[in-house]
């Protein structure tokens, strides 16, 4: 590298550094009370997590970014485990987490505090090859069963907006899908991403034309804690635009999951 090169280097990392937000005496005690980031994960979503089968290490983007969050305040990181978004809401109540990364949804804003969404991906359906539903819109009908994990983005966001077909709620993502599978229901509701993988492994699937929604992933805080949601919205933002958040995306090799717009509204 070229002294020239190398002094422009030095001179954006200098850039970034100053332009990175600055965690408060007030924002500490809000995200890391305990003296340490205890950050809720949904293992369940496997397109933002994952789990290390014999040694439980947890990674994935969610897990790069508490990590990066635990870093930059300067704080060991806890990863709390939980198995569906709609657990992880839960653990909110029992005080399980101080900070989230979940799935933006309106009927979650009443617990949570968000920040923007740092990346979001179509929602759609999965059918069986022979179904006669051909897009997103086909499927709300009357007689019409969809597998959903109960109290995530999905189902709160379907439980809110489908006027006629009929929600079959599992526990988790995969038992959604295996619902979905042994009682021949009409579609499985889940995110593009994941559906295109199910449709790979399983030659007699397919993921319909369309999408109901976009869902936004962001960080999110309990209600109450402003000096701790400020930072966060800062320290997303500021990981979308110094390339952090579009580099965990390359590294995941996730298709269909994108760095949100920096005004997204979902």
């Amino acid at each position: 590298m070229s002294r020239i090169a190398i002094i422009l280097s030095g001179l954006v990392l200098l850039a970034s550094c100053a332009t990175a937000p600055q965690i408060t005496p007030a924002a500490l005690a809000d995200l890391a009370p305990t003296g340490k980031l205890r950050a809720g994960i949904n293992y369940g979503n496997p397109l933002f997590t994952a789990k290390d089968p014999k040694t439980g290490e947890g990674s994935g983007i969610a897990v790069d970014l508490a990590r990066e969050l635990g870093r930059r305040m300067g704080v060991p990181v806890e990863l709390v485990a939980y198995n569906s978004g709609g657990q992880l809401t839960a653990g909110l109540k029992a005080g399980g987490w101080d900070v989230a990364i979940l799935a933006f949804e309106q009927g979650r804003t009443n617990e949570i505090s968000f920040s923007a969404p740092f990346a979001e991906t179509d929602a759609t359906y999965l059918v069986h090859a022979g179904s006669p539903l051909r897009t997103a819109a086909d499927v709300d009908q009357k007689g019409v069963r969809i597998a959903v994990s109960a109290k995530g983005g999905n189902d709160l966001y379907l439980t809110r907006t489908l006027k006629n077909a009929t929600l079959v709620r599992a526990t988790s993502p995969e038992g959604a899908f295996k619902l979905f599978v042994s009682d021949k229901l009409d579609a499985y509701a889940n995110l593009k991403p994941g559906l295109l993988n199910n449709a790979d492994q399983h030659p007699g699937l397919r993921v319909v034309e369309g999408r109901y929604t976009v869902i936004g992933y962001a960080a999110g805080v309990p209600k109450g804690r402003d000096a701790g949601a400020k930072y966060l919205s800062e320290f997303i933002e500021d990981a979308k635009a110094s390339g952090f958040i579009a580099k965990v995306i390359e590294k995941s090799g996730i298709r269909g999951l994108n760095v949100a717009p920096k005004a997204a509204v979902y």
